[in-house]
């Protein structure tokens, strides 16, 4: 449950011009000093409150900081991170997410950081998590379900932050199967499932997204293939409300997944999939395939149309695709 502070920050952003320290008091039920020590407290963290005699209180600017102050005042959600635990430096949050989910923490538990130094990428690589200026975390979740049938909340993650962006940002974020989300030809987050189980039973699934928020450059090396929201909106975005946007539209799809209305899910993903229609191609133990991506099946698999017309499915590995994550050579090639 939010405490007083939480609850005053939540008014005086509610409010949007001045709001009384009595009113205030009569809202939360608690004394005027309480108001008054709770407001200084934000100001403390770096809240920008004026105080005006006998007019009250009004919230002038907040600052990026990640806490729960920070989240909840955006959050509607009935279980979606209504457990927070921040991190001012972790090693990974999926890697926290795993230690904490050992120790019992619920679903909908969420873990976030304001630097990560060991970030986790797919196929083992590093995500490069800068403090400040991105948005690193993991939800925690325990479907009741058996391991197979988890292949769909990876299109239901991508789906998410992917209509997030879209809604919060008013960019033409789209999804490079299966969830990397992107703009044009440049990648705005990752994102790693990782699942523990059994062979009939599933303990959990951490999801681990990095949104790329507010870095303003990148190390020479993957500028050519990494933008960020703040370079694709020209200002910087409040990455609380960012998360509690997500979070906000993750539930209902996480619903529609329990529930076993794939089509609603994949309705807006294939409309959203940047991979659809164009050549694509990824390195089999047989040999490399190549071709067409004309679909997405009901358990998440990419279809692939040959050269020769046959259809093949992939439903994992690396895959490539044309005009994304390009080299500057290679679009002079």
């Amino acid at each position: 449950m939010p405490n007083n502070k939480e609850k005053i920050l939540h008014i005086l952003q509610e409010s949007g011009s001045f709001i009384s320290g009595e009113d205030i008091c009569r809202r939360l039920g608690i004394s005027r000093t309480a108001v008054w020590k709770n407001v200084h407290a934000l100001m403390d963290e770096g809240y920008e409150i004026e105080s005006i005699s006998n007019r009250g209180y009004r919230l002038c600017s907040s600052p990026d900081t990640l806490n729960a102050e920070a989240v909840l005042p955006y959050l509607h959600t009935n279980a979606l991170g209504h457990a927070l635990r921040f991190y001012r430096t972790i090693d990974s949050t999926n890697t926290e997410a795993k230690r904490r989910a050992a120790e019992g923490d619920a679903h909908g538990t969420v873990y976030v950081a304001e630097e990560q130094t060991r970030g986790k990428g797919r196929l083992g690589r590093q995500w490069v998590s800068p403090p400040g200026e991105g948005l690193w975390f993991t939800v925690l979740l325990r479907p009741d379900c058996i391991p197979a049938q988890t292949a769909g909340l990876t299109l239901v993650t991508g789906l998410a932050v992917c209509q997030t962006i879209r809604e919060l940002c008013g960019i033409d974020a789209r999804i490079k199967w299966p969830n990397d989300i992107v703009l044009g030809s440049k990648k705005l987050c990752g994102i790693l499932l990782e699942m523990s189980a059994e062979e009939n039973h599933v303990d959990y699934v951490i999801a681990g997204i990095g949104i790329n928020v507010n870095i303003g450059d990148f190390p020479e090396e993957i500028a050519y293939k990494a933008t960020s929201l703040r370079l694709a909106c020209g200002h910087s975005l409040c990455r609380g409300e960012l998360l509690a946007a997500f979070l906000n539209i993750y539930e209902p799809l996480l619903q529609l997944y329990t529930e076993n209305r794939t089509e609603e899910i994949l309705v807006p993903y294939r409309e959203l999939c940047i991979s659809l229609g164009r050549q694509v191609s990824t390195q089999r133990p047989q040999g490399l395939l190549t071709g067409t991506a004309v679909d997405i099946t009901h358990s998440g698999e990419l279809v692939v149309r040959t050269p020769t017309g046959e259809e093949e499915t992939i439903f994992t590995g690396e895959v490539s695709v044309q005009g994304i994550y390009d080299r500057p050579e290679e679009k002079q090639a």
